[in-house]
């Protein structure tokens, strides 16, 4: 995925509306501000996007992502561009730290097809309320009201959507019934940079992104995909979180580094982002999240690094509210 200026292929009148672009594979990806542009005339943009660029020899598919700014709450994704990384158990428990602070915060499950916060907050078998054909979120003894995928389906139930599906899934999510006094949602999404980013960041624009990686090479790769599709799209970067950092023996105590260590904090100095703290690979936090019991709700060892993440988050949400 690289930077692309279509400027010169675009009529300047639509060409000054580019908030960002990037050529991957051939296709090209082109973000338009559209505040204050009626369906209809957005519609007719993204056809002249798309018959402009169709004649580029590099352009084999145009995607246009459309963006302005929403009101409600301050919308926070929590993204990866690798799977196995451990992001749902971070914004579970970054979520109820947050709250702990006092911060009025709601978490949307966006993994359409792996939803995972039902387990980590032991809300499995219940089904949300529905208020005009909207779900009401369901709340949680952590203060954290949160909705998911897996509250609506059937558990265990494999979903085969294509995009437009999966699209369709996260909007209904982030336009539920929130409560007005919800300052901030994290939305958990899924690894990648597929639909369902996209439609969150055209229709939902996030005022920033945490990106979580662990710190083998491979993860950071992907994870540096994530962050420049947010940059693309004139999402900031809040910084990233390095997880299962250092394994401590419950034996004989030594620390040994199966993932590696530093990784995450050294790919942050390069790309001139804010590193956000550590979260260590500790068999607490895998047993408290099967068991619906997040470590961040209580006040043990393994709560100490999430609520020092939250304290930076919670920080930069300050600043800007």
């Amino acid at each position: 995925m690289s930077r692309a200026d279509f400027s010169a292929d675009l009529p300047p009148e639509i060409a000054a509306r580019v908030t960002g672009s990037v050529l991957n594979e051939g296709r090209a990806t082109v973000v338009l501000d559209v505040a204050g542009v009626g369906e209809d005339a957005r519609g007719a943009l993204e056809r002249a996007v798309i018959k402009a660029l169709s004649g580029r020899a590099d352009v084999s598919d145009v995607r246009v992502v459309m963006t302005a700014e929403r009101k409600g709450p301050m919308i926070i994704a929590v993204g990866s561009g690798k799977g196995g990384v451990g992001k749902s158990t971070l914004t579970a428990n970054l979520a109820i730290a947050l709250a702990k602070k006092g911060v009025k915060v709601g978490l949307v499950d966006a993994d359409i097809y792996g939803p995972s916060q039902p387990v980590i907050f032991g809300s499995q078998s219940v089904r949300p309320d529905a208020r005009d054909n909207k779900p009401v979120p369901i709340e949680s003894k952590y203060g954290v009201p949160h909705l998911s995928m897996g509250h609506l389906v059937t558990p265990g139930k494999a979903l085969a959507w294509r995009g437009p599906m999966a699209s369709g899934a996260i909007t209904q999510l982030l336009e539920a019934h929130w409560s007005s006094e919800t300052e901030v949602l994290l939305v958990d999404l899924p690894p990648g940079t597929g639909d369902v980013q996209l439609t969150m960041i055209q229709k939902f624009k996030p005022a920033g992104a945490v990106l979580v990686s662990t710190p083998q090479d491979l993860a950071l790769i992907d994870a540096a995909r994530a962050g420049q599709l947010f940059d693309t799209a004139g999402v900031p970067v809040i910084g990233l979180v390095e997880n299962m950092s250092g394994y401590a023996c419950p034996h004989c105590g030594e620390v040994s580094d199966p993932f590696g260590a530093g990784g995450v904090e050294a790919a942050a100095g390069r790309l001139e982002l804010p590193f956000l703290g550590r979260i260590p690979l500790d068999m607490a936090i895998r047993q408290g999240s099967d068991a619906g019991d997040p470590p961040a709700a209580g006040d043990g060892p393994m709560a100490e690094p999430f609520n020092a993440i939250a304290t930076r988050l919670g920080e930069w949400i300050s600043a800007r509210s």
